[in-house]
């Protein structure tokens, strides 16, 4: 019985600690946890002569991650050894061996075909019949920037069938537009309900197939592309990028620019290294500075900047996450477009900046290199009204959690490196986040004692 009683207290002590660093890291869920991309296949004619017509749909539903030039490419395997007869809004990109089918004039007759979007302008196999959604060189916004810009479709009519008849594709893979993403089997699903007549009439597909797409940085095997600075006026101290954060320098290097390892790949990527960076101790692509300004009776001003510090690659469409305390209550950003994003289990509001379109929507390559290794950049003022009780000065309150570039996490500095106040000049404040901290580590201590009393 005493055997089962220390038992019982020590996994209760182990569950409170583990509670304890729990709440104190803030256990953070992702911030875009039901974003994906799912693509669609909706079977709309059946054919007297055999086979079907489909439209397939690649819709992006991750609220910040966009997908960028040279855009999508999405190949999959037939089933039954079909070919595509012909395609409208897309292209395969490699025709196949078709001499046993010369007499159809096929597009494409290869088992694993890799389909492409046309560029603005490109004409279709049937005269240039466009498909809404497509001819946009592969890019789409992300969900939460524009979602009349966040799909691409196309159509294509699949021979080689018997009448009334389709398979799902096998072995679904999507490249947007490099590795990191794993698709899910095309699997069978209500169909899709499409307007005609203005919205009075509903037409049904046939069939509807989707497969689920999801993102890894982990499987994309990506060095980060970010990191982070920060600044304060009531510190002489500039905290910047953690050496190495994205790679460290070449000792080869000539000392006015160095190279990274190549984000082209074998399928999606357009063969060339984009990545020529300036020379750099943090040695990444992009720098995100957070200098806090001003310190009014209501307000902080912040000045956001975005470096780009690679010497071959515009980002187009770019956009920044921040995970802040002070986007809790109202912000605005002067030179940015500005929503905060609906996440679940973060404490901290999170904030989704994108530039102006005609005006810094696209971050340009470093400038001036050449003659003196310069670098692109965009920049914003950002107003956060107060809130003494949850932010504050103290303990880098005034300073992000999170940011995130282009969907890839930014490298932060460590927790002991920020901006810190001089000594004496501030008081703690018994906020409710701070009482629930002290408790924390106060539960944490007593669990400590009682287990080492044990």
């Amino acid at each position: 019985m005493k055997q089962l009683l220390v038992s019982v207290r020590s996994f209760a002590l182990k569950l409170m600690i583990l509670m304890a660093f729990c709440i104190l890291s803030d256990c953070f869920d992702p911030l875009d946890p039901n974003g994906n991309i799912t693509v669609t296949f909706d079977v709309l004619d059946y054919p007297q002569n055999g086979g079907y017509a489909a439209r397939v749909t690649i819709r992006n539903f991750y609220q910040y991650r966009h997908v960028e030039k040279p855009g999508w490419q999405i190949g999959w395997g037939w089933a039954k050894g079909e070919i595509i007869l012909k395609m409208s809004g897309a292209y395969a990109t490699d025709s196949g061996d078709c001499k046993n089918f010369a007499s159809l004039k096929p597009h494409c007759c290869k088992q694993n075909p890799i389909m492409a979007d046309l560029w603005p302008g490109a004409a279709s196999d049937d005269g240039g019949r466009t498909v809404e959604g497509c001819c946009r060189g592969g890019v789409m916004s992300a969900w939460a920037i524009d979602p009349s810009l966040s799909f691409s479709a196309f159509e294509m009519t699949v021979g080689n069938l018997p009448a009334n008849t389709s398979y799902p594709p096998a072995n679904l893979t999507l490249f947007a537009p490099g590795l990191g993403y794993t698709c899910g089997p095309v699997q069978d699903s209500e169909s899709t309900v499409f307007l005609d007549y203005g919205g009075r009439r509903k037409i049904r597909a046939f069939r509807t197939m989707k497969s689920v797409c999801t993102y890894s940085s982990f499987l994309a095997n990506r060095a980060p592309v970010c990191c982070v600075s920060l600044s304060t006026f009531y510190s002489p101290q500039i905290t910047d990028c953690p050496k190495c954060s994205c790679g460290c320098r070449d000792s080869a290097s000539d000392g006015v620019s160095c190279s990274s390892q190549s984000s082209s790949s074998s399928l999606g990527g357009n063969g060339v290294d984009d990545n020529k960076l300036q020379c750099t101790d943090h040695m990444c692509p992009v720098r995100i500075h957070w200098h806090v300004k001003n310190n009014y009776m209501r307000f902080w001003r912040v000045k956001l900047t975005i470096s780009n510090y690679n010497l071959r690659k515009n980002y187009s469409d770019w956009n920044l996450v921040v995970q802040h305390p002070g986007f809790s209550k109202k912000a605005i950003a002067y030179s940015f477009n500005a929503t905060t994003l609906p996440t679940v289990g973060i404490e901290d509001e999170v904030a989704l900046f994108w530039g102006l379109p005609y005006y810094n929507s696209e971050l340009t390559e470093a400038a001036a290199a050449a003659a003196g290794g310069g670098f692109g950049s965009v920049t914003t003022d950002i107003i956060l009204e107060k809130d003494l009780d949850e932010f504050t000065l103290m303990n880098g309150w005034a300073l992000p959690r999170r940011v995130y570039f282009g969907g890839e996490e930014c490298q932060m500095p460590l927790p002991d490196a920020f901006p810190m106040l001089p000594n004496g000049g501030f008081r703690i404040r018994s906020s409710p986040r701070h009482r629930r901290r002290y408790l924390f580590f106060l539960i944490l201590l007593v669990a400590i004692w009682l287990e080492l009393r044990l």
